[in-house]
């Protein structure tokens, strides 16, 4: 049997099991999640595990990046399962509850994320990436790593951190991960568990538009960006019952929309409704 992780429950038993690792020389990574915990949070521990000595992951589900329409309340909260799947995997999990983390109520100083935060992502959920900048700065104070890996299927979320970092001069090292995605395309989520099977289906409009902007963007045109945008945007145009939130084409080094004549990397976004479902999805172009 896998040995189990080790369960920190506290900021000071996980800064005594960090400050053990690294007096013994030993590389922290971690993990943040909110756990429900697929196989693409399992890319980033192995991806921990091939950086570091030591991956710690943790779990908790912060308030203060969920709206009041949200879904914080019913958020999957999958404890017991996600530290079977982390056995043998994990050296520890960190997942605090709210009242360790916000021991007075929420945070009277909190990061303001800047202007990216107040599009796309930002737009259409206010103030979710100050709340989620608030948290992720906790727990690179309280878990001080080496390293800490993140998924790029939340590419506007990454870039943020890894400005956050570079911006305040913390001494850790930012991944993302590539998006692990099922065999016909479908982008892992812990949400996708929301979907009912035909919403399942639907959902699959998201990789379409994103493999149809993929598609256009390699054919020979003077106005490419654009030309991609439109495939994507006619994939939408096809399922109705999709409800489109946004579809843009970014930099990735600014996270600011390109010219219809821009040439060079890019990155594509998509966010959109299925059902009560909300899903986001993105992936590389270019031009």
């Amino acid at each position: 049997m896998s040995a189990a992780p080790t369960v920190l429950e506290t900021i000071a038993a996980t800064r005594d099991f960090v400050r053990a690792a690294h007096a013994a020389g030993q590389r922290v990574a971690l993990v943040p999640t909110m756990g429900a915990l697929h196989d693409g949070h399992l890319a980033l521990v192995a991806r921990g595990r091939e950086l570091a000595d030591v991956v710690i992951v943790s779990i908790f589900v912060n308030p203060l990046q969920f709206g009041p329409n949200e879904d914080f309340e019913r958020y999957p909260r999958t404890l017991g399962a996600d530290l079977a799947v982390l056995a043998g995997r994990a050296d520890a999990v960190f997942a605090p509850v709210v009242a360790e983390m916000y021991p007075g109520g929420a945070s009277q100083t909190t990061v303001h994320a800047g202007p990216v935060a107040e599009r796309y992502e930002g737009a259409s959920r206010p103030g979710h990436f100050d709340g989620m900048l608030t948290v992720v700065s906790k727990l690179l104070n309280i878990v001080q790593p080496d390293v800490a890996l993140f998924g790029q299927k939340d590419a506007q979320q990454a870039f943020l951190v890894t400005q956050l970092v570079a911006d305040l001069n913390l001494p850790v090292v930012i991944e993302a991960v590539p998006t692990v995605r099922e065999s016909d395309g479908l982008a892992l989520s812990s949400r996708n568990r929301y979907l009912s099977s035909d919403e399942r289906m639907l959902a699959l409009t998201l990789s379409a538009a994103l493999e149809a902007a993929r598609q256009a963007s390699v054919m020979p045109a003077d106005d490419r960006v654009a030309a991609a945008r439109s495939a994507g945007l006619a994939r939408f145009d096809q399922q109705p019952d999709v409800r489109l939130d946004y579809l843009v084409i970014v930099d990735p080094a600014t996270f600011l929309p390109l010219e219809d004549d821009a040439t060079g990397d890019a990155l594509i976004l998509v966010a959109a409704r299925v059902g009560a479902t909300r899903l986001i999805d993105n992936a590389p172009l270019h031009f």
